[in-house]
């Protein structure tokens, strides 16, 4: 009972921020690592029950520059919903974000359940539909961002939206390890990397999330988008910024974010 409780008030915190849009104090006072997932799952299936749709996973924490970042040293993964996801070039509304920054992602979908391990490359490769560039806007309902690996798991692994590119290429037509990309905002060169940065290959992200997402009982199945981690540093983005990623072999991706009215 007390650790539900720990639940409900660390899930609670998280949901008043993002509903008043007022950041809130880290919940690792009220939790643990063992808990944090609990906390996320805690409060998508309140998104779920409101009428959210999962969609696929977001794999947070895969590029050693973005875990020097954050202070973490493993991976984590949050859920996509139906109500998170844009298209190339759309308006972002800046009023559902408090503190967001972007990332440029090899982004996956599935065309065959990933429910029966063990997974390598190999065999999570043959069930990817095709990849596409896509941005992730990430976003932290905890002020300042400061925070751990408990905070951001809890936290729906600091997700907020995506953005998909509209190029569509399956495996044979391009190596996710090989990629490199170049974000830039307002025309300005603001983060780079490589498909390699990415756990070594994005690849082996979306083993380890197939791994995981089946210890944990929730397989990946067909149909799935899955955000494979950023190719480079995270960038704050505010509203009026016009956004852009390039990734070879997968094109370009953009993004605007409104301009707040007065």
């Amino acid at each position: 009972m007390c650790r539900m409780n720990e639940v409900q008030t660390a899930a609670e915190r998280l949901a008043t921020a993002a509903r008043d849009r007022i950041t809130c104090a880290p919940v690792r006072d009220v939790i643990g690592d063992a808990e944090a997932y609990a906390v996320q799952q805690h409060n998508i299936a309140a998104r779920v029950a409101a009428g959210a749709k999962p969609v696929g996973r977001k794999i947070g924490l895969t590029a050693p520059a973005v875990r020097r970042q954050l202070g973490v040293d493993q991976p984590d993964f949050g859920v996509l919903l139906d109500d998170m996801a844009f298209e190339d070039g759309d308006v972002v509304p800046t009023e559902r974000l408090l503190q967001p920054k972007v990332e440029a992602e090899v982004a996956f979908v599935l065309k065959a359940d990933l429910a029966e391990g063990p997974f390598d490359e190999r065999t999570v490769a043959a069930a990817v539909a095709y990849a596409q560039a896509s941005l992730e806007i990430v976003d932290s309902r905890i002020e300042n961002w400061d925070i751990t690996f408990a905070d951001t798991v809890a936290d729906n692994a600091s997700s907020a939206l995506y953005v998909l590119g509209t190029e569509q290429k399956e495996l044979s037509e391009v190596t996710p390890r090989d990629v490199s990309a170049v974000l830039s905002v307002n025309g300005e060169e603001r983060s780079t990397g490589a498909g390699a940065d990415c756990m070594g290959d994005p690849l082996t992200a979306l083993a380890w999330l197939a791994e995981t997402a089946v210890r944990l009982g929730d397989p990946l199945r067909a149909g799935d988008v899955v955000l494979s981690g950023a190719l480079g540093p995270m960038v704050p983005v505010q509203a009026g910024d016009e956004v852009e990623a390039t990734i070879t072999g997968l094109g370009t991706v953009r993004a605007t974010f409104a301009r707040e009215e007065a």
